[in-house]
């Protein structure tokens, strides 16, 4: 698999490289398309490499979530009207796991972590077979659990980590041992 990232939307601090990278994001950065709020977003941060076929993306990852939508995590992208971003969000008061799956219009699904703080450490896992994406997290190096699984075409797409912070700027990042391999088994239950 490809190891060459390249950054959409540069975040205004940066460093490091894949075994270790932290960020800092700029203002009003994001992905959406519409649905609900009926606004078009395409600012948030992602560091990409090119990724075709069947695969697993993964990464640890912490934040200082602080302000309401701060975001912290994985994509897997075509273009701008079809993507899938997976992670944290910051919501309600709390972190949540969350995936918005795009394909032209968003959706948002989410998961209270009510036992997470910022510094829970949190893995996620993002499986393309064909034309599905199975999506997983893990906490402080807990058991792999289902988020999401999700049509998603096959082909030619992009693969790394994401981050935003609609509502500010500033929202600090970490990121490590992001990898692109093959993909895990298709066996979703134990």
């Amino acid at each position: 698999m490809a190891t060459s990232f390249d950054w959409l939307n540069p975040p205004p601090r940066w460093s490091g490289d894949a075994d270790a990278l932290e960020l800092e994001t700029g203002a009003a950065t994001d992905f959406w398309r519409d649905t609900f709020y009926g606004f078009f977003r395409d600012s948030g941060h992602a560091w990409l490499a090119p990724v075709e076929g069947d695969f697993t993306l993964s990464a640890r990852f912490r934040g200082a979530y602080q302000a309401l939508y701060d975001q912290a995590g994985l994509m897997l992208r075509r273009d701008a009207e079809s993507w899938i971003k997976t992670g944290i969000e910051y919501t309600d008061g709390a972190m949540h796991f969350s995936t918005v799956v795009t394909g032209p219009r968003s959706d948002w699904s989410v998961i209270p972590l009510p036992q997470a703080t910022p510094a829970t450490e949190v893995a996620a896992r993002l499986t393309r077979h064909g034309d599905a994406v199975r999506v997983q997290y893990a906490l402080d190096g807990g058991p792999w659990r289902m988020a999401r699984l999700a049509p998603f075409p096959a082909g030619a797409a992009a693969a790394g980590l994401m981050a935003c912070s609609p509502e500010r700027a500033g929202f600090r990042a970490r990121f490590e041992a992001l990898a692109i391999g093959p993909p895990i088994a298709r066996k979703l239950h134990d």
